[in-house]
């Protein structure tokens, strides 16, 4: 899919061509939570390829309200190719992807956020040139980003470097299973409490919010829990000599500040534009058999 990404966008950003791979194609946007790149990025990159996309919040569907999630499933199956949606609970999507005949595409939830570490994943491809052996150093919240960075970056050989609060840490069940891919892959997972020690050698410093949508009556403790957990210039004087940083947004100013939010070494916007190219990947090669003609790039 990475493959994929950087093929759509050298053929329609860099050489200007017209793909309607999508054409004749509908996905249905399941949105319980609000969003900005998802929904944009989705929107405009289903549309660019020829598909038409709809938009649909609990005001606008009956989802697991006045229907249920099952008979849910089953009508946008019958009606769209394929369903992107962003959800409170993970269960919620498994019910949707147990019910539905459809691809059923993860677009947030309180347990995963695949299709943003995509965008990282390419944006750092880019940046590096290549992936493997790159140290990634995680400092926040043990949420859904960092679980699925967790998920997937040893596949990749990638070292990770975790600093969470004590209380805050990755689900336990996630960290186990990276824990198992990190052995497989020959890579090296450690979880810690100390952001400098976190950073120390990391090649892509990387925060996110320390308050999810639904956290946002923990506000007052969260923020002293993560004192001394803002992403600065001292935190990249322990980094690897060309590191970068990544921020999924949108950022508060006690996550990082703005020396390092804007600085040269700041990948964020390009990472932002990046969830566009990713997501058309997914939905280009779960409904079409369209291949790549961009030589592959070094993972």
């Amino acid at each position: 899919m990475l493959w994929l990404s950087a093929d759509l966008k050298f053929r329609i950003k860099q050489k200007g061509e017209y793909l309607p791979l999508l054409q004749g194609k509908s996905l249905g946007m399941i949105f319980e939570k609000r969003s900005t790149r998802t929904r944009l990025s989705t929107e405009t990159g289903f549309a660019l390829l020829g598909g038409h996309p709809c938009f649909l919040t609990t005001q606008d569907i009956h989802l697991g309200v006045n229907e249920s999630l099952m008979d849910t499933a089953r009508v946008l199956s019958s009606m769209t190719d394929a369903v992107l949606a962003r959800v409170y609970k993970q269960s919620d999507l498994d019910i949707l992807a147990k019910e539905a005949s459809i691809p059923i595409i993860n677009g947030l939830s309180d347990l995963y956020h695949p299709i943003q570490i995509l965008a990282d994943y390419l944006t750092l491809q880019e940046h590096y040139g290549s992936l493997k052996g790159l140290t990634l150093s995680w400092i926040g919240d043990g949420n859904n980003i960092l679980h699925s960075i967790m998920m997937s970056a040893a596949k990749f050989g990638m070292h990770l470097q975790v600093a969470t609060p004590k209380g805050y840490e990755p689900d336990p069940s996630i960290t186990k299973l990276a824990e198992q891919y990190a052995k497989e892959n020959g890579t090296k997972l450690s979880l810690m409490n100390d952001p400098l020690e976190a950073a120390r050698g990391g090649n892509a410093l990387i925060t996110d919010t320390w308050i999810s949508m639904g956290q946002e009556e923990e506000k007052k403790k969260r923020l002293q829990a993560f004192q001394g957990y803002q992403v600065t210039m001292k935190t990249a004087e322990v980094a690897a000599s060309d590191w970068t940083f990544l921020h999924c947004l949108p950022r508060k100013p006690e996550e990082v500040d703005d020396e390092v939010f804007y600085s040269p070494r700041s990948l964020v916007f390009p990472e932002a534009e990046n969830r566009k190219w990713t997501i058309m990947a997914v939905m280009v090669s779960l409904l079409t058999d369209y291949s790549p003609q961009l030589q592959k790039p070094k993972f």
